[in-house]
């Protein structure tokens, strides 16, 4: 970075470093120049005279300095001040704007304005007043943090300046650590009246250079280290004043014409403020120029002269006609003001500036100034800080804004201005109660622009506002928009990234040439910042629809793929190339208007993790609890590809945040309505692709939301079907060996009377929306019908239907189809099986053939034969998806890849046992294949309440231990090494160096040390040699008795690392897994119980090997007489257009009520009380400062009318003993009362 913005500088900024001509100066005696440098500092060229220096008188700038490249740029660091680095750089008055601000927003990270407060005045050694004081700090500083505003200051540590960098101060100390909003101060100070200067100086760049401040308790030319940055303008003047005046306007007028927001998305201007304070005459020239520019100004009344003199213009002088808001042109001559009001600004100038008003010329030029300002007093507004106080400042500089606004602007609505610098300050308080406080009827395209800037720039308390206030969200949001604000996102996003992938891919196959600008250009460009795509070359809803499949998976169908004309089941490939003729085309989809305007928004949110946004649309949004956990989904998905680690919490916390909130949703369903929240649970939305909750709470790992009471509910009555829940097991299990008993009472089934009473019941107990208890029938009628033909192969109106068969035939079914019954059946056969497969491994395992296999063997091979063909079932032909992403998703199932596992073991073994000469590793692969067969138990056991958490814990313990072997294997193999080069000091034999470095020291953990190898004490005599060769042939090499001493101490240091150190580290990790896992082992267990039951419900009733006869039924059923399956679905129901409307209504009511109960709670608690009473505080301090300001007014009235009555008084007496007027009556009688210390006079008129 460093070198970026070396080159940068390098290259672009010069400063005046050299004054070429030499202009005495007359007040020095031709000892100094007129640019403040001595005659010796200036060089021989400057000092001749060459007939020209008798004609110039005026030190110009431009004309008498030379330029060259910068030799100051780069970081400052204040020694001594202890805060971070501020950026600095020389440059010359005349260099452009536009490369300043650039350095500044790009180079130097400052983040874009959304206001900039110039604060002009108050320079050198003036002494400040103390309320000016107080509204910097109080007023400005806090209304810039507020608005997230820039600061122009003078940025040395003198005057006005030094109380800016004080407040600033200040406000850092006082503000939360976690403020995202910072002050940030820019000092425009001139470079040849900077102290220590020449610290600064460094051809390279300085990073940092290091400034040293002198008495830093009074007033200085030394910069101030409270400003984050500084632009040193240098003019050639040496301890001039006044050099950056014009630089400083050139950036003002510059910035002005800026948009506000992220890559200038907003619907404003920066806009631009002048602050004066105090002023000296020279300010009157530097305001005209402004305000010719049409800037407006902030005057602080009573501050100084300069401000002091524009504030009785404004307000003692009459109205005159005023001057066009353009400056006039060259050669035309303005209409002037009258003689009289000129004589009146003379004498105010001159009162004000009593010592440059001595001579006639600058005085003319001064009220020329003063007549030229108040031809434009709209754009000033004046500040009276003393009685107004400096609570609503931000208020004031918004009301100043507007006002210039309409100045400049005569088409302009006040109020449409005022909203959207509201907007861009990010002021909602301000809105609500200058705006939005009934007083103004606003119109959706009054507000259209505002809104597409809240929502670009993460306002969404403003969002709120606009769509209570008038904004129709159907209107506004069309496809064409929803494309913009794609394009709208941040490139540093993670979703930004995504989107370019897709955008890349759709680019390379429709041959586009690239983007010299860059990866980003596509979705940054200026024409589809606010209209939507010009070309294919740009983002559509297409690369939207491929993310959201990224990140949602098959849970759901494609989104967007209506408006794109594309079929759900359309190859990518023919997708992209519909896409790409489809934007080279008219494009009519893009005025269409989106169907789902809320959910989409969400979903926009969601995926640039806009936490308060995306709740706001969750809560405009239907479908509660399903949009719930497809936010949680999508944000768990990006946390896993996020690389920065706290963008990755904060996905996770927020995906967290939803999952509750769909809990809680879920919750207050649950205890209106048992059978309606049922329904919500497995009913197909249309607007997340005939997705439910329940496949999109599984997707997103949503294990809270599974252990809610609800959940489960409805999972036990699917898995027990229509047999009574408290069933014991040892009843299904006789049940199953002996199935007459299906027809006695041993187990109890529900009859078609029962259920009946139980749905009546239930509709009676559920309150309806409307009081029609019609329409919740259908509903819960809907609810039974889908449940009870999802536990049926047939459709309940079919002729083969439950109440249309016999009693023999219905109980058989009602038994045999049963999840339950099926997972009990297979738990029976799979023990047989490997009972069997034991049997035939241990006894029955014959020779190769002829000689085998056996007969048990066959049945054996058949067994596993049936495995495979259901494995086969639930890869291929399970889930509505294609085929290779039901493959990807059988294979993500850590079970399935067990079974693979061991169906591939078993075909290797049934191979190789055939052969005589792979007989015995045949065999032993069989062996191995047992051990995984045998492993499969553990997922059958997952239903168990008790040992489901167990299996989870165990699973967690292995990953503990491959950390704990890696730190073995570490200390085990140096160990190992060492051992074996001390004791032995040849032995090449490869098989002898493994056991003894891994194997041997692996077993001394278990306490297996043969002491006898080891020690020198304990040495046996054994047949050894030292002779290279016969070790080589095969002999036993002899023990090195050389450091055996070092042995042993290895040995000890040894077994005390692993049996102490490692062991224990071990069983730390071990005991952390459980208890972690043991506090939350119901919700673990749920979940699992989940994936289980769906499981068990998709297969066939009969296990293997019966179950072949299933799969001979199913393959008949389905693709030879056509019958569609309803198990398929998978809990899924798809309720029609007015069910579906009243379940949603329904579900909004239940939302509103749990959203209105934690508002209320939220309301109550303790932070809300005490933050309510301390705005109640601060209103009764402020109407007590008020009652001051009143009583201080009182008295000063009290004064004046004392002084009246005294001057009366005189003059009454003064005419009673004048004989020039003759009353034609008595004077009036005095009568004095005293109420307290005070009297009162009482003056009565007698006729």
């Amino acid at each position: 970075m460093y070198r970026n913005i070396l080159t940068y500088s390098d290259n672009l900024f010069n400063h005046s470093a050299l004054c070429t001509t030499f202009v005495e100066d007359s007040f020095s005696n031709g000892g100094y120049c007129q640019c403040g440098g001595v005659r010796d500092a200036h060089d021989s060229v400057a000092t001749v005279d060459f007939f020209g220096a008798a004609i110039v008188t005026q030190w110009d700038s431009r004309q008498h300095s030379s330029e060259s490249p910068t030799d100051a740029f780069g970081e400052l660091e204040f020694t001594g001040a202890g805060r971070r680095h501020s950026n600095f750089l020389r440059l010359s008055c005349d260099t452009p704007p536009q490369i300043v601000y650039t350095l500044m927003t790009a180079h130097w990270n400052l983040p874009s304005p959304n206001l900039v407060v110039s604060v002009v005045g108050g320079e050198g050694h003036e002494k400040i007043k103390t309320w000016v004081r107080d509204v910097l700090r109080n007023g400005l500083v806090r209304a810039a943090q507020s608005t997230g505003a820039w600061i122009l200051t003078g940025g040395l540590r003198e005057g006005v300046a030094r109380c800016v960098g004080e407040a600033v101060r200040d406000h850092g100390a006082a503000a939360p650590a976690l403020c995202h909003k910072k002050v940030i101060a820019v000092g425009l100070a001139p470079w040849g009246l900077v102290h220590n200067r020449q610290q600064l100086v460094n051809a390279k760049g300085s990073f940092p250079a290091r400034y040293y401040v002198q008495n830093t308790s009074r007033d200085s030319c030394c910069l101030d280290n409270n400003c984050q940055a500084f632009l040193l303008v240098d003019d050639g003047s040496i301890g001039r004043r006044g050099g950056e005046t014009a630089f400083r306007a050139s950036l003002e007028d510059y910035i002005s014409h800026q948009r506000t927001g992220i890559w200038g998305s907003g619907s404003i201007e920066i806009p631009v403020l002048c602050m004066l304070i105090s002023g000296d005459a020279s300010m009157l020239e530097r305001l005209d120029a402004s305000l010719r520019k049409a800037t407006p100004w902030l005057v602080l009344a009573g501050s100084g002269p300069a401000a002091d003199l524009i504030n009785e213009l404004l307000v003692d002088l009459p109205s005159v006609p005023l001057s066009p808001a353009s400056p006039p042109v060259e050669g035309e001559a303005a209409e002037g003001p009258s003689p009289e009001l000129r004589d009146r600004v003379r004498e105010k100038v001159r009162r004000q500036f009593p010592s440059e008003a001595k001579a006639e010329a600058e005085l003319d030029r001064l009220v020329d100034s003063a007549l030229s300002i108040y031809q434009n007093r709209e754009l000033i507004t004046v500040f009276h800080g003393e009685q107004e106080g400096s609570d609503d400042f931000d208020t004031v500089l918004l009301k100043a804004l507007v006002r210039a606004s309409k100045r400049v602007s005569s088409e302009a609505s006040e109020c449409t201005e005022e909203l959207k610098l509201a907007v861009a300050w990010n002021r909602v308080d301000i809105a609500k109660t200058e705006l939005f406080n009934g007083d103004i009827q606003w119109k959706y395209d009054d507000l259209e622009d505002s809104m597409t800037d809240a929502l670009v720039n993460d306002k969404p308390q403003f969002v709120r506002l606009f769509c209570e206030n008038g904004l129709n969200i159907l209107d506004y949001l069309t496809y064409q928009r929803l494309e913009s604000l794609y394009r709208s996102l941040a490139d540093s996003s993670l979703a930004y990234i995504l989107l370019q992938r897709r955008l890349n891919e759709r680019q390379n196959l429709a041959g586009s040439p690239p983007n010299p600008d860059g990866p980003g250009s596509p979705l940054k460009s200026p024409l589809s910042a606010l209209t939507g795509p010009a070309s294919a070359t740009e983002l559509s809803l297409y690369e939207v629809s491929r993310l959201l499949w990224d990140l949602l998976g098959d849970v759901c169908q494609p989104f967007y793929y209506g408006p794109l004309e594309l079929k759900p089941k359309t190859s990518t490939r023919k997708a992209l190339k519909h896409v790409n003729k489809l934007l080279l085309g008219e494009c009519r989809y893009q005025n269409q208007r989106c169907s789902s305007p809320w959910e989409a928004l969400f979903i926009w949110a969601v995926l640039q993790n806009r936490s308060e946004m995306a709740v706001y649309f969750w809560e405009m949004a239907g479908e509660s609890v399903l949009s719930a956990l497809g936010g949680c989904k999508m944000l768990r998905e990006l946390s896993k590809l996020e690389s920065e680690t706290e963008n990755k919490l904060a996905m996770k916390e927020l995906a967290q945040k939803f999952e509750n909130l769909a809990q809680d949703v879920f919750g207050e369903c649950y205890q209106n309505s048992e059978s309606r929240s049922f329904t919500l649970l497995i009913r197909k939305s249309p607007v997340w692709g005939g997705a439910t909750c329940l496949q999109m709470a599984t997707a997103a790992d949503a294990r809270l939301f599974f252990s809610h009471d609800g959940v489960q509910s409805l999972l036990s009555q699917i898995w027990w079907g229509d047999m009574d829940r408290s069933t014991e097991v040892w009843k299904l299990v006789l049940t199953f060996f002996l199935p007459p008993l299906l027809y006695t009472n041993l187990i109890s089934f529900r009859s078609g009377e029962q259920e009946e009473e139980v749905k009546s019941v239930g509709i009676r107990d559920t309150d309806s929306l409307d009081g029609n208890d019609v329409l919740t029938l259908l509903i819960m009628l809907e609810f039974i019908t889908a449940v009870y033909s999802i536990l049926r192969p047939f459709p309940p109106g079919s002729a083969s239907s439950t109440s249309k068969r016999s009693f023999t035939v219905s109980r058989w079914r009602q038994f045999w189809f049963a999840p339950v019954t099926s997972f009990l059946g297979n738990v029976l056969m799979y023990f047989l099986f490997l009972c069997l497969f034991a049997y035939v491994l241990l006894v029955d395992f014959k020779p190769p053939p002829p000689d085998g296999p056996a007969t048990l063997e066959f049945v054996l091979y058949f067994w596993v034969f049936t495995l495979v063909c259901e494995e086969i079932r639930q890869s291929f032909f399970v889930g509505s998806t294609f085929v290779l992403q039901r493959i990807r998703n059988y294979i993500q199932d850590v079970w399935n890849k067990c079974d693979l596992t061991a169906i591939a073991l078993f075909i290797l073994a049934l191979c190789c046992r055939m052969f005589p000469w792979s007989y015995d590793f045949g065999r032993a692969v069989m062996a191995i294949d047992y051990m995984v067969f045998t492993l499969r138990l553990i997922h059958i056991f997952a239903i168990h309440k008790q040992l489901g958490p167990k299996i989870i814990i165990v699973g967690k313990m292995v990953k503990d231990v491959f950390f704990f072997l890696f730190f073995l294997a570490v200390w085990l193999m140096a160990y190992g090494v060492a051992n074996q080069a001390l004791l032995y000091s040849y032995d090449p034999r490869p098989n002898w160096i493994f056991r003894r470095v891994f194997y041997r020291p692996y077993l001394h953990i278990f306490g297996q040390i043969p002491i006898n190898e080891m020690d020198a004490d304990k040495w046996e005599e054994v047949n050894c040699t030292n002779n290279a060769a016969e070790i080589e042939a095969g002999a036993e090499p002899c023990l090195s008795t050389y450091a055996n001493w070092l042995v042993v101490i290895l040995l000890v240091i040894y077994l005390l690392f692993t049996n102490i150190v490692l062991v224990n580290l071990l069983i730390a990790m071990f005991s952390y897994t459980f208890s972690k896992v043991q506090e939350r082992s119901d919700t673990y267990w749920k979940f699992q119980r989940y994936n289980l039951i769906v499981e068990y419900h998709s297969r066939p009733c009969l296990a293997p090997p019966f179950i072949i006869i299933s799969h001979l039924h199913l393959f008949i059923k389905r693709y030879i007489r056509g019958i569609t399956s309803v198990k398929v679905k998978h809990f899924a129901l798809e309720l029609r257009s007015r069910k579906a409307s009243r379940l949603n209504t329904w579900e909004a009511i239940q939302k509103e009520n749990l959203l209105s109960a934690q508002n209320k709670k939220q309301r109550e608690s303790d932070t809300a009380r005490l933050r309510h009473t301390s705005v109640k505080v601060d209103s009764v301090l402020k109407q007590m400062a008020e009652i001051r300001d009143h009583d201080r007014r009182m008295r000063l009235l009290e004064t004046e009318m004392e002084y009246c009555c005294s001057a009366l008084s005189w003059m009454a007496d003064a005419l009673s003993q004048s004989s020039l007027i003759k009353a034609g009556r008595p004077p009036p009688q005095l009568r004095g009362k005293t109420i307290g210390p005070q009297p009162v006079l009482l003056f009565q008129l007698n006729d």
